[in-house]
Formats: C-alpha cells, sequence, structure tokens
C-alpha cells in the first residue's frame, strides 16, 4: 500500500449512529424476558461499544453464566425483531455523518473503516439501511476480543497496509479511545455519544461531524 494512504476508523453506536433507544429497548426486552430487574438507562448506555457477553456480565455481575448467555440471546432476538420492523429509522445516523462519510470517502488518499462492538449482522444491516458502503475494513464484534483489546484496530491496519501514525479512531467512548492508544493511532472523541467526551483521553474532541475533516488535514498536515 502507498505510504499516502491514511487510514479514518468509526465506532458504530453513539459516534455514526444514534442507536440508544434500540439499545434500550433491546436491553430492557432482554431482562425482562430472564425476570430481571431492568438495569437503569444510565448503566446500559455505559457499556455500549463492549461486547454483548463482557456487557451482560457488568450489568448482571451476580447472574451465572447461563443466564447472562440468556440475556445475550434475548438482547439479540429483540434488536433484530425491531431492526426488521423499522428499517433505517431504528438506529438513524447523526446528523452530518452521511455527509462527512461521503466527503472523506472522495480524498483518494483516504481509506474508511469501522471498529465497531457490532455483530457482523448487525453492522450488515445498519451499512445496507443507510447505504454505506464506504468502507474498506469492517471489524465486528464476532471476530474479535472485546474493546478495549487494541485487535480491531490492528487488524485494519494489518489489513490496508496503513502504519499508526498514519491513522486515527474515532468513537465516543473510553473504550474507543483506549484501544486506539492502545494500537498506537491517533484518537478523537466525539461528544454527543454515551461518554463525556472530555473524560475519555482522547488527543482530539470535536462537536460536530463538519469539524473531522479540517482535523484530520491538521493532524496530518495535509
Amino acid at each position: 500500500m502507498s505510504a499516502d494512504l491514511r487510514l479514518i476508523l468509526f465506532d458504530v453506536d453513539g459516534t455514526l449512529a444514534d442507536s440508544q433507544n434500540a439499545i434500550a429497548s433491546a436491553m430492557t426486552l432482554a431482562f425482562e424476558g430472564a425476570g430481571l430487574p431492568v438495569p437503569s438507562r444510565a448503566a446500559i448506555l455505559s457499556i455500549v461499544g463492549l461486547s454483548l457477553p463482557l456487557a451482560m456480565a457488568q450489568l448482571a455481575p451476580a447472574e451465572g453464566p447461563a443466564v447472562q448467555h440468556q440475556l445475550v440471546e434475548g438482547y439479540k432476538r429483540a434488536y433484530m425483531d425491531k431492526r426488521l420492523a423499522l428499517g433505517a429509522g431504528h438506529s438513524p445516523l447523526f446528523e452530518g455523518a452521511a455527509e462527512t462519510l461521503a466527503a472523506l470517502h472522495a480524498v483518494p488518499e483516504y481509506l474508511l473503516g469501522v471498529a465497531t462492538g457490532k455483530s457482523q449482522r448487525g453492522l450488515d444491516a445498519l451499512i445496507a439501511a443507510h447505504a454505506l458502503e464506504c468502507f474498506v475494513t469492517r471489524q465486528v464484534a464476532d471476530h474479535h476480543p472485546s474493546k478495549p483489546h487494541p485487535s480491531m484496530v490492528l487488524t485494519a491496519l494489518a489489513e490496508t497496509g496503513v502504519a499508526p501514525a498514519d491513522a486515527v479512531m474515532i468513537g465516543d467512548t473510553s473504550f474507543d479511545i483506549d484501544m486506539g492508544r492502545a494500537a498506537g493511532v491517533h484518537t478523537i472523541a466525539v461528544d454527543w455519544g454515551y461518554h463525556p467526551a472530555a473524560g475519555l483521553g482522547a488527543d482530539h474532541i470535536i462537536s460536530s461531524f463538519d469539524q473531522l475533516a479540517p482535523l484530520l488535514q491538521q493532524i496530518w498536515k495535509a
């Protein structure tokens, strides 16, 4: 790969897609189905980005593996049922996301990718619903340890042949930023997601998508 290429990796839930209502609803149905008290909305949103088994272990630490597995399966069923019913409206993109992705995709030296706690099926459905065919590398929870392990980012770097200094991870949670830092790439936190951006320790923070392209130019002195 050319040394001029830059890799721009995005988290999905809370960064590109406003999926908090979908996640909270599916989590509520999963816990109710298991006969357990439903965690608070704040607790549910705090685990967004983790793989489902790890998320359930945090939300239901007193339950054994069998019950936690039941919660995982209940969540998957509820999430998929609602997604099939609502289509693109299930997880709408944040304002400016689609336009920014299109603009970045048009830059020849930019490669776009995803590093998400979503499943392959969930990511594929979201990409299809919003016609987001711009991602050349798609890293999902099915094939990696949960964030903040750097496996997703390291694999994306290997797939694209881009060096860490020429890559950036963009996300809204500590799991995203810690993952990016562990992989040695630049990190950008968005302040519209599920964790307060100021406390994430990211290299940069943006408050709207229109700030992203100029920031990338600054990072790489383009």
